[in-house]
């Protein structure tokens, strides 16, 4: 049998351990993998799950490696902040300080452009305007400049599995994580910043966190649809 090539991918997933907690984390090199956003399958319905969005990859000779819910959204599966797609603005930039996460100033966007990734502070990315491909918005931020997000208490009792995702300097990698256990917003952020060395992080949601990563053989099923889903695609 003769087989076809093999797909080649960057991206490297491990279980990592610090102070007593336990995460799934994905390294996605921009320079060698193809990280997309995904909401909508082209009937208008969300694609809602990991199994849905890569039998519609695979419908066009591609699949999905990893995954993972990209950003919060309404019971409809809107996003609540910025999103764009592939050029394509579906919510505006919201700036303003509001309930929940996501409104716990600062919170920030996660652009993909060319070979790059950045997390940016909502305000800064505002007055900059980075020509992204696409985009999501999601709060709070986790780790500012090198330092934690001001309002996060070291001993908070509000511990939920959580994820986010962090990028390095030079924008080559993104670094995206999910808690194996519930976790508080401060214990989480210094994860990103004093384990994975990273001097910008978002946390994208909590309780309803999900991945998926063949190579830790998890696809996290859940019991309701996502909104936004960011992973790597590639050639089947």
């Amino acid at each position: 049998m003769v087989l076809g090539p093999v797909p080649l991918m960057a991206e490297t997933c491990e279980t990592m351990s610090f102070k007593e907690n336990s995460f799934d984390i994905c390294t996605v090199d921009l320079t060698q993998d193809t990280l997309e956003l995904f909401l909508y399958a082209p009937d208008g319905s969300p694609y809602g799950y990991f199994n849905t969005l890569n039998a519609a990859l695979e419908t066009k000779g591609k699949k999905l490696g990893f995954a993972m819910n990209a950003g919060m959204y309404h019971d409809d599966r809107a996003p609540v902040g910025y999103y764009l797609e592939n050029g394509s603005e579906l919510q505006r930039v919201i700036s303003s300080e509001g309930p929940g996460n996501f409104g716990l100033l600062p919170n920030g966007i996660l652009c993909l452009r060319g070979n790059r990734a950045d997390v940016i502070e909502t305000t800064r990315f505002l007055s900059q305007n980075p020509d992204c491909k696409s985009a999501t918005q999601s709060g709070p931020m986790l780790v500012i400049d090198g330092k934690l997000h001001p309002r996060f208490l070291k001993h908070s009792t509000s511990r939920y599995v959580r994820n986010g995702v962090g990028t390095s300097a030079d924008g080559t990698q993104a670094i995206f994580a999910i808690s194996n256990n519930t976790i508080n917003f401060y214990d989480f952020a210094l994860f990103f910043r004093d384990h994975l060395k990273l001097r910008n992080a978002l946390y994208l949601d909590g309780n309803i966190s999900r991945m998926r990563a063949p190579s830790l053989s998890r696809n996290d099923l859940g019991f309701g649809a996502l909104g936004p889903i960011i992973g790597v695609v590639t050639e089947k």
